[in-house]
């Protein structure tokens, strides 16, 4: 008898092959580095920059959350993942603020100016700070924003202290060591001239809220520096 030679269907050979090249894949599929997920599209730095411009503009009170989603292009949860909730992100904004200013500020309290030309850049760089916002000229964020919120909380309320204390401080030293230059006579009193200088930086900050035409806050920042330096001050 002859027996016929059945011939294997078309495509039989490939078939038996797909389980051991699915396997194949398999192992590369999982040998591969795995995909991150979406990277954040957002500087924290940037963010806080923003919520501190509106929490500046408006207040604590009036601030809301959807503003702040606004300002920074976050959502309410990404928002209370970064930074937590409305009041922690205005700490945090504030917190921003003051190393803001004291970043721009150092510089010159530990420069070696004649004493009315430092004063001269301290407060000129405090009235270009004061008179600044796309919505017209908003003060100090310490003055303006942050004394309100300080008579309820705490926390925000150690913080303007604290912000305070500093600037008294760094002026403390300026004259201190101007004393001892000469520029300052030695009765002269670092400390209380330091609550002077303070109390004219919040000066500048309030009139400047009220929309003070610019001279006039240099001219008040003028007044100051020669009471506390002599009449004699050069400009």
């Amino acid at each position: 008898m002859v027996q016929k030679r059945v011939s294997s269907p078309p495509g039989a050979g490939a078939k038996a092959s797909q389980p051991a090249a699915v396997s194949r894949a398999a192992v590369a599929d999982a040998d591969a580095p795995k995909k991150r997920g979406r990277p954040r599209r957002y500087e924290p730095e940037a963010a806080l920059a923003r919520a501190m411009d509106v929490f500046w503009r408006d207040g604590f009170a009036a601030t809301t959350l959807d503003a702040i989603s606004a300002a920074t292009g976050m959502n309410r949860p990404s928002l209370y993942a970064a930074f937590g909730d409305k009041r922690e992100i205005y700490v945090k904004a504030y917190e921003h603020y003051r190393g803001r200013a004291r970043q721009r500020m150092s510089a010159f309290f530990a420069s070696e100016l004649p004493l009315p030309a430092l004063l001269r850049h301290v407060y000129g760089i405090a009235i270009d700070m004061y008179v600044s916002g796309e919505d017209g000229p908003r003060g100090c964020f310490s003055v303006m924003a942050a004394t309100s919120e300080a008579v309820f909380d705490p926390a925000i309320r150690e913080l303007a202290v604290a912000g305070l204390t500093e600037m008294d401080r760094a002026f403390a030293r300026v004259f201190k060591l101007a004393q001892g230059k000469g520029e300052l006579p030695a009765s002269a009193d670092p400390a209380k001239l330091a609550q002077m200088a303070t109390a004219t930086i919040h000066t500048l900050a309030v009139r400047a809220r009220l929309r003070a035409p610019r001279k006039e806050l240099e001219a008040i920042a003028d007044a100051a520096i020669d009471l506390i330096c002599g009449s004699s001050a050069a400009r």
